[in-house]
């Protein structure tokens, strides 16, 4: 598929803005291995080619397994995710799809026993960061496989450069 619109040379303030949201839900206090799950789930849920690269090149980068994220687009059958990081994926993708979910209220009792309001917030904000960076990347053609990753600090900690990367 040909690339269409570069966002960033074209609209740098509307990048800008979700690169705000970005630095937010990083600076947050979730874990960043977890966010990448996240990411990666509501990715391969919205098509993102890009962000799909992207998200496994950054989880393996913080060291998860690829074990695990082949078992990501099928994380309910699979043994290899914890409690929290189940209602974190469930939570995504009812998010992701509220306006056939509208967000059932045993995703949202399964998330607040594992995230406290805050947490729960912060975790809805990721969601609506990565759907936003999707729909840019999908919408404008953006070119999976030229991300490059740089190994940032430990899990918990946002990277500088991954927040100034160009898109999500």
């Amino acid at each position: 598929m040909a690339h269409r619109i570069d966002v960033d040379k074209v609209a740098p303030g509307a990048v800008q803005a979700m690169r705000e949201l970005e630095e937010y839900v990083r600076s947050s206090g979730l874990e960043r291995p977890l966010l990448e799950l996240v990411k990666l789930r509501a990715s391969q849920m919205n098509g993102c080619a890009y962000c799909v690269d992207m998200h496994t090149k950054d989880a393996r980068a913080l060291g998860e397994t690829e074990q695990r994220l082949y078992a990501v687009t099928v994380w309910q059958e699979a043994p290899f995710f914890t409690e929290r990081e189940r209602a974190a994926l469930a939570w995504t993708e009812a998010v992701t799809c509220v306006g056939y979910t509208h967000v059932p209220d045993d995703v949202y009792q399964k998330a607040r026993q594992h995230f406290g309001e805050k947490e729960l917030v912060d975790l809805t904000m990721a969601v609506i960061a990565i759907n936003g960076w999707n729909r840019l990347a999908v919408s404008f053609r953006k070119e999976a496989g030229t991300y490059q990753p740089t190994l940032g600090p430990a899990p918990g900690k946002p990277s500088q450069e991954s927040v100034a990367r160009k898109s999500a």
